[in-house]
C-alpha cells in the first residue's frame, strides 16, 4: 500500500510544506491563549488562522468540513474515479460544536465529515468515519488497507480532521490533563496537553509511485477507560506488528504519541525503550501542533512522509524543558539542529482512550 499524494493543515501552516518547514525548526510559537471555552481558564490552543471556504449545505456547514475542503484543495481529487475510490475519515469531534449551537443532529454524527466529502465531490463507493479516540488517524489506514486488499476499492481517500470544540476541552479538563502552559512531554515537570485542530488527507493505492506503508499494528489494552497500561505490553505488540520484518535498527525516526501526560509518557517510554532502547532518534510534534485528537496521527503521518520524501537529514526536534523524567525509561530524543542519517524509514505511534494502540511504518519505495 502506498501514499501517492498527501497534504495537511494545522496551526503551523496551510499546507504540508509550510508545516514541515516550521516543524523542522521546532517552532512552538503558533499558539494562542483563549478563555472562550472554559470560564476563568486561559487555554493554550493550536488554532488554524487562515480563512476557510464556506459550505452552502445546511447539514455540512461545519468548521471540520471547511478544514477538510482546505486540505483537499491541492490534491486534485476531482480527477479520482468516483466509482472505485473509497473514503475513510478519522475524527473524534466531528461537528459537535455546531450541534451544540444548532441542535441539528446531522452535526452530531461521527460519519458527517466522510459523508460530506462523498456528497460534495460525488463519490459513489464505500465511505465511513472511524473514531477510536486519538489513535483514529492510524486506524483509518488500517481500514483503507482492508478495502484495498479485498478489492472493494482501487484507491482510498484517507482523511483525518478535528476542530476545536468545548466538549473535548471540558472532558480533558475534567481529567486534569489539560495544560495552560506549553506541553512538556517526557519532562519530570510535565502537566498535560495543549489541544490543536487540523486535518490531513492522503490518496492511497495498492501500488504506484509514492511512500510505502510497510506495516500497520493495532492492539487493545483492556486496562482502563482513560489510562494506558503502564507496562506497555499491548503498545509493544502494536509496534512489533507495524515493524513486521523490519528490524528496529532499520528505523531512522520515531514520531511519538508524546502527549505530555504523566500516564502516557510513562507507558510510551516503557514501550519504546523495550524495543529500541536509546538507539533510534524520537520526538513528538505535539508541542508544535497541539494534540489534534482524531487528526493527530494523520498530521504526524504526513510529517513523517515528508521526511522520507525529502530524504531529510534533519528531524523534528523534541521540544521540552530538557529536564527528562528519570523515573521513566530513557529514550533517544531528537536534538535541535543535529544532523542525522537520511530518513528512509519512519515509525509513528498513536494511543487512545479505551486502551487503543496503533502504529504505522512508512518507508521509501
Amino acid at each position: 500500500m502506498r501514499i501517492t499524494k498527501y497534504n495537511a493543515i494545522c496551526n503551523l501552516g496551510n499546507n504540508i510544506d509550510e508545516i514541515f518547514a516550521k516543524a523542522l525548526l521546532g517552532d512552538n510559537s503558533c499558539f494562542e491563549y483563549s478563555k472562550e471555552y472554559i470560564k476563568e481558564k486561559n487555554l493554550r490552543l493550536g488554532t488554524i488562522k487562515t480563512s476557510l471556504p464556506q459550505i452552502e449545505l445546511d447539514n455540512y456547514n461545519a468548521r471540520c468540513n471547511q478544514i477538510l475542503l482546505k486540505v483537499l484543495e491541492p490534491l486534485e481529487i476531482e480527477k479520482l474515479d468516483k466509482n472505485t475510490t473509497a473514503i475513510v475519515c478519522a475524527t473524534t469531534n466531528t461537528a459537535v460544536e455546531e450541534f451544540e449551537q444548532t441542535r441539528n443532529y446531522k452535526f452530531a454524527e461521527i460519519g458527517n465529515p466522510a459523508e460530506f466529502v462523498k456528497d460534495y465531490f460525488g463519490f459513489k463507493n464505500f465511505y465511513t468515519s472511524v473514531s477510536t479516540a486519538c489513535s483514529s488517524g492510524i486506524k483509518a489506514f488500517i481500514i483503507a488497507k482492508e478495502l484495498l486488499d479485498s478489492n472493494y476499492a482501487e484507491k482510498v481517500l484517507v482523511l483525518g480532521v478535528d476542530s476545536l470544540a468545548k466538549l473535548p476541552l471540558f472532558g480533558f479538563n475534567s481529567l486534569e490533563i489539560l495544560s495552560s502552559s506549553p506541553t512538556n512531554p517526557f519532562s519530570k515537570n510535565r502537566s498535560g496537553i495543549n489541544i490543536g485542530e487540523g486535518a490531513a488527507a492522503f490518496i492511497v493505492g495498492k501500488d504506484g509511485d509514492g511512500i510505502e506503508i510497510a506495516g500497520l499494528g493495532e492492539t487493545t489494552d483492556y486496562y482502563h477507560s482513560t489510562t494506558p497500561d503502564p507496562s506497555g505490553v499491548e503498545a509493544i505488540n502494536a509496534i512489533k506488528q507495524a515493524l513486521g520484518n523490519i528490524k528496529p535498527c532499520e528505523i531512522d525516526y520515531i514520531n511519538l504519541h508524546g502527549t505530555g501526560t504523566v500516564a502516557n509518557d510513562l507507558m510510551e517510554a516503557t514501550a519504546i525503550s523495550a524495543i529500541f532502547g536509546e538507539k533510534v532518534p524520537s520526538s513528538t510534534t505535539k508541542p508544535l501542533t497541539g494534540h489534534c485528537l482524531g487528526a493527530a496521527a494523520s498530521i504526524e503521518i504526513a510529517l513523517c512522509a515528508k521526511l522520507i520524501e525529502t530524504n531529510s537529514e534533519k528531524l523534528f526536534p523534541h521540544i521540552y524543558d530538557g529536564e527528562y523524567d528519570l523515573e521513566i525509561p530513557k529514550i533517544n530524543l531528537v536534538e535541535k539542529n543535529k544532523i542525522y542519517n537520511p530518513t528512509k524509514t519512519c515509525l509513528c505511534t498513536s494511543f487512545g482512550f479505551g486502551g487503543t494502540n496503533c502504529a504505522i511504518t512508512l518507508r521509501r519505495v
